[in-house]
């Protein structure tokens, strides 16, 4: 017994495709500055160009806490508009003109 893929069960796990490892490169990066203090020791990270990506693209730049309030906040108020209206809508305040 296998995990059920013998049998026709795959479950849409086809085969992956990945990005070439060769398109990262670590110049310009941190890790360069990284790797020249392993040479110095006689070292080297083989797996630095694998966390490259994280310094490349659209990861490159740094979040600010303005975007991550902007980005949210105009959904995260409108969902909120839309539920206070349901909630009043379908659950009236009662007006007893009284105490609780």
């Amino acid at each position: 017994m296998g995990h059920g893929n013998e049998h026709g069960h795959g479950h849409g796990h086809g085969k992956m495709e990945l990005p070439d490892y060769r398109q990262w490169k670590i110049e310009g990066t941190p890790l360069e500055k990284v790797q020249e203090r392993l040479a110095k020791r006689g070292l080297r990270d083989p797996w630095a160009r694998n966390e490259a990506w994280r310094y490349m693209g659209g990861f490159a730049k740094p979040v600010t806490l303005t975007e991550v309030l902007t980005r949210g906040l105009k959904w995260g108020f409108a969902a909120f508009v839309i539920a206070l209206g349901i909630e009043y809508t379908l659950f009236p305040p009662k007006k007893n003109g009284g105490h609780h």
